[in-house]
């Protein structure tokens, strides 16, 4: 599917046809056996072949003699027996092909188009708070910035996420179903157009960064409820996004990787199948299966650093500043759900490693700034002595008393990486919800039930998890060479984070499910930059 070859080949005023009829790409098409719809599959009584299409024009619109304006509609071809053959469900404004970078415009207007569509655009905090144009500078920066063929795939995957909306939610569910076999499954190699991506989410801001980023969740949250059902063989054959999409950057002293992953595609423990979904669940619960598929986890993870020189070496510092992660519902009704609003994943483990490249010989050692906990216990021993009748009875009361806390944090080092990890344990049992299973000891389940409400609650109201640096200790350090002075290096930076299900309300959800348990997983490592240069 290369839309952007195919435009960028359109003529000119001059070569454009006399009749000025349309020049058509064709998107997709699928040659199948039109069944009549209320018919089982095992009483066909009739049966016709019909072709049926997507397809995408290019009409000349009228303008001045001096350029011209071209505008593009998505139309499908088919699915109608019993009216007009084509009909048209999305036309763009007019672009000019005289202009030096003609489909600004039309890459402008389908961003908007995307970002303005996406779950949760407007339930923002903030009433204020409302999704504005993007400007044209940086969208231009990114077409001038990279070559022609890394900025095909990204205008290829920017008209993939337009054509979602339009096939899946504007037209029959037909064209839905042909979007999904015939043009996301064999398309998502675009989503590794990853340096483009990157650069244009940095490029964009953080808040479109949000609405962009879960627009591509709830697709590949579809898609990947489609392959669970075992809806088209292409659908199963696709590969699968398992990672989502993460980022790095350095800026300002810090140190910041972004992730996002549709949780239905994260790894679940002890299972190389990720779209086993909860297979605990019995088929009338379907409703949750449908509530806990749309879900996207959203991690940030900010580390400051610092470069200090001194006449041997060079220190460098760092420490965390914040671990942010949210588990963000994919929808446009908060009412959709209904019992199952509440139920959701939540963060059972996160460990962050940061170092110097593989191999690195510059670095003389890593000092580390959290000794492994040791927690104290405070006993208290009581003995009480009565007398009776001549007789002496006694007895002994002994209590203990342990400050506990839900997280146990640590650090640790591999090699040159310094490993920063937070585990979240059941007060009651000790045991790690990361690592609990079905039937083992202890069962954490009911300390977790209610886990957005009440005091001691140990997730915000919107189900985050926020850590600042004060969790971490003093931080850690390096000493390299004094050699690597004037030079920018690579550094890596990654993380792997848990989340679990278990069921939150008090009384469970309905049926069996108050025993349905889950962990699952992602690995996210980038690189970003260490400057080492004096002054800056």
């Amino acid at each position: 599917m290369d839309i952007w070859s195919w435009m960028s080949d359109l003529p000119n005023s001059d070569d454009w046809p006399e009749s000025d009829s349309p020049l058509v790409f064709e998107l997709a098409k699928s040659s199948s056996m039109d069944i009549n719809d209320h018919k089982q599959l095992n009483s066909i009584t009739t049966t016709t072949t019909a072709t049926k299409s997507i397809l995408l024009k290019a009409e000349r619109a009228s303008g001045s003699n001096k350029q011209t304006l071209v505008t593009f509609s998505l139309c499908i071809q088919g699915f109608y027996p019993f009216i007009p053959a084509q009909k048209t469900f999305w036309v763009s404004d007019p672009c000019s092909l005289s202009s030096d970078k003609p489909f600004l415009p039309l890459l402008l207007q389908l961003l908007h188009e995307i970002m303005t569509r996406s779950p949760n655009a407007h339930d923002s905090t903030c009433p204020r708070s409302q999704l504005q144009k993007l400007k044209p500078e940086p969208i231009s920066w990114i077409v001038d910035s990279h070559s022609p063929e890394s900025f095909s795939d990204f205008f290829n995957f920017i008209f993939l996420c337009r054509l979602f909306w339009i096939c899946v939610c504007d037209a029959p569910s037909e064209v839905g179903s042909l979007y999904f076999t015939n043009l996301l499954a064999p398309n998502l190699n675009l989503l590794s157009c990853k340096h483009v991506l990157r650069n244009f989410l940095i490029s964009i801001g953080v808040d479109g960064e949000l609405c962009f980023m879960r627009t591509l969740g709830y697709m590949l949250a579809k898609w990947l409820i489609l392959s669970d059902m075992r809806v088209g063989l292409q659908l199963l054959t696709s590969p699968l996004p398992s990672n989502g999409f993460s980022y790095a950057t350095e800026s300002h002293g810090f140190w910041i990787l972004k992730g996002y992953v549709p949780v239905l595609s994260m790894y679940r423990n002890g299972q190389k199948n990720p779209l086993q979904l909860h297979s605990q669940l019995e088929t009338k619960e379907t409703v949750l299966k449908y509530a806990l598929a749309h879900q996207q986890l959203e991690a940030v993870i900010q580390l400051e650093y610092s470069v200090y020189f001194s006449d041997g070496f060079i220190q460098v510092n760092t420490r965390v500043d914040n671990l942010r992660f949210h588990v963000v519902k994919l929808g446009f009704n908060k009412n959709e759900e209904g019992e199952y609003a509440e139920e959701r994943h939540f963060p059972s483990r996160i460990r962050v490693w940061v170092g110097p490249e593989i191999g690195a010989n510059y670095v003389s050692c890593l000092s580390l700034g959290r000794s492994t906990e040791n927690q104290e216990r405070e006993v208290e021993t009581k003995k009480i002595v009565k007398g009776s009748s001549g007789k002496v009875k006694a007895m002994a009361r002994t209590s203990v008393r342990r400050r506990t806390r839900s997280w146990r944090f640590e650090q640790d080092a591999e090699g040159h990486a310094a490993i920063f990890e937070a585990i979240l344990c059941d007060n009651v049992s000790g045991v790690e919800v990361a690592t609990w299973k079905q039937n083992s000891e202890g069962n954490p389940k009911n300390g977790l039930k209610n886990r957005y409400y009440g005091g001691n609650r140990l997730f915000n109201k919107t189900g985050g998890l926020v850590f600042a640096g004060d969790e971490y200790g003093e931080g850690v350090g390096w000493r390299l060479s004094r050699e690597m002075e004037g030079s920018v290096l690579k550094w890596r930076l990654g993380g792997k984070i848990w989340v679990s299900y278990c069921p939150n309300k008090n009384d469970g959800v309905k049926s069996n499910t108050n025993s349905c348990f889950e962990t699952r997983c992602v690995d996210w490592c980038e690189e970003v930059d260490l400057p080492l240069i004096p002054g800056k």
